[in-house]
């Protein structure tokens, strides 16, 4: 991370840990961010996205379109072509947008809506896993417990435990 973005980070974060600060200060300093990030070496890349344009506004609008609809098949292909591009260049833009390959993205998300949805309602765990598109719940355990480190029901115990309301509202 370069110095100047780190520094603006934790006068960030030490101004939100006082309420006056962040009142005062906490507006400016995250204009602040945003401006070094624009500039910084990888503000084209974030303002074409941004933008929807270029190869990173591709990939962001792949996103978007992934986020509606993560609970059903998802193929690649499909994305790159929607994306006007190559399934070995949608991978390569993909990854470095995001850190992760699709298909390790889709996991993710639909690992992170499962959890959400365990602490929001009541529902079996086969319930949910096939609700955020797994075909087998042993698959969706496995992965879950593998991703969260403990298993789908620990997991939901214990954010109903320890968050109880608040979780209704995550």
């Amino acid at each position: 991370m370069e110095p100047d973005i780190e520094n603006v980070l934790l006068r960030l974060l030490k101004a939100l840990t006082d309420p006056l600060e962040t009142a005062v200060l906490g507006a400016g300093i995250l204009r602040e961010l945003h401006y070094r990030v624009l500039v910084g070496p990888q503000g084209a890349a974030m303002i074409s996205a941004l933008q929807q344009r270029g190869s990173s506004g591709k990939i962001v609008q792949s996103l978007a379109r992934l986020r509606e609809t993560y609970g059903s098949d998802v193929s690649v292909a499909a994305l790159a072509s929607d994306a006007g591009m190559s399934v070995p260049s949608y991978h390569a833009h993909f990854k470095a947008l995001t850190g992760s390959s699709p298909m390790q993205y889709v996991k993710g998300m639909r690992l992170h809506e499962a959890r959400l949805m365990m602490a929001r309602q009541d529902r079996t765990i086969a319930e949910v896993a096939l609700s955020v598109g797994y075909v087998s719940p042993a698959q969706f355990s496995r992965d879950f417990k593998r991703h969260f480190r403990r298993t789908a029901s620990q997991e939901a115990k214990w954010v109903r435990q320890h968050l109880g309301a608040l979780a209704l509202g995550l």
